[in-house]
């Protein structure tokens, strides 16, 4: 299976600027990061992996997703950007043999190629760096998010329902 020393040693092989958290508390799955890291949910993205099914019933394949920690893809969206006609969260089994990561944990580096990988567009922007899981409980990876971008191919994708913007309250007319 492939831990923070895996990603690690890939990241220097690339001599791409990062740093393995070690987690002051463990976490059950990596939605947990923000939490544990004490920042807000943007910075903390999880990748998320679908077994899809394409035009043809023999089509299928696994796709990832990567979200703001807590947020899981409008399944209309994420069919849009698979071009896929059936999307379903993949089984954990399934997760861990086909990236080698725990599933809880997948991190969106060192994927099967053949996998493809999306990210939130707004994600893919959100922040200078970003917290991703490492495939462990107990670690998380600080990197830049156009370093991130870049090294897992992933591409940026409407993947969330847009925010609800609050209406501007109604002008005030003086009384009198």
């Amino acid at each position: 299976m492939k831990d923070a020393l895996t990603i690690h040693r890939a990241l220097l092989e690339r001599e791409t600027r990062h740093e393995i958290v070690r987690l002051p508390i463990p976490v059950a799955h990596a939605d947990g990061l923000p939490r544990a890291l004490g920042l807000p949910a943007g910075r903390c993205l999880v990748t998320r992996v679908y077994a899809c099914t394409g035009a043809h019933r023999a089509q299928r394949f696994l796709a990832g997703a990567v979200v703001p920690a807590g947020e899981r893809p409008r399944g209309d969206l994420l069919r849009a950007a698979t071009g896929a006609r059936l999307v379903r969260p993949a089984p954990a089994d399934l997760v861990n043999a086909a990236t080698e990561y725990a599933a809880g944990f997948v991190c969106p580096l060192l994927l099967p190629a053949g996998m493809p990988l999306f990210i939130d567009r707004a994600a893919a922007v959100a922040a200078d760096v970003v917290y991703t899981a490492t495939g462990e409980a107990s670690t998380a990876l600080g990197i830049g998010a156009l370093d991130l971008l870049a090294l897992s191919g992933a591409e940026p994708a409407e993947l969330l329902a847009p925010r609800r913007r609050r209406a501007a309250p109604a002008p005030r007319h003086p009384v009198g």
